[in-house]
């Protein structure tokens, strides 16, 4: 059971962002424990609870079962939402004697966005300043900049559009002809 990109984008496509987890075991349970080993990937910066898209990929050597794939199935089932868009493959890889492998990508998730924190800026001292303008840097002051308004936040669905148009546009023209 292959998967391809026409699964990841059904899954992908409106689902907002993405989680990517990889998983491998050997030995007695090996495809429940590489199933949780994805799940719960160091990769993972959050869990894919609640999940509304999920494709993951189910890969072992001649030995794997059909059994050993429902169970893994299940292990990743139980951690999305009940209505989840699930698509899953199996793939047999010679390779792989005695062990699974297991990628899974979640999307649409319920969670709080979070407020976008600016990066810290770290600047230089003025009195460490060195070169050709040091001395103009030192004598310069440098008051805060204050706006009387604040800025207005730009609607997501402006900001969606307008990325949408433009990558819409540069799909529209092929690759070697958008040099020209």
């Amino acid at each position: 059971i292959n998967v391809d990109f026409a699964d990841v984008k059904a899954v992908m496509q409106t689902a907002g962002s993405a989680l990517m987890g990889v998983g491998r075991a050997s030995g007695e349970g090996r495809a429940v424990e590489a199933a949780r080993n994805a799940i719960n990937s160091p990769l993972l910066e959050s869990t894919i609870d609640g999940a509304s898209g999920v494709i993951f990929s189910v890969t072992g050597g001649p030995d794997l079962t059909l059994h050993e794939v429902q169970e893994s199935a299940n292990v990743i089932y139980q951690s999305v939402s009940e209505e989840a868009n699930i698509i899953f493959g199996a793939v047999l890889d010679d390779r792989l004697h005695g062990e699974v492998l297991i990628t899974v990508i979640a999307t649409g998730f319920d969670m709080a966005v979070q407020a976008a924190r600016p990066a810290a800026r770290t600047e230089t001292p003025r009195s460490q300043a060195s070169g050709q303008y040091a001395a103009q840097l030192q004598s310069v002051s440098i008051a805060p900049a204050v706006t009387s308004e604040p800025a207005a936040p730009q609607s997501s669905t402006e900001s969606s559009d307008e990325m949408k148009k433009i990558a819409s546009d540069i799909l529209d023209i092929p690759e070697f002809l958008r040099g020209r």
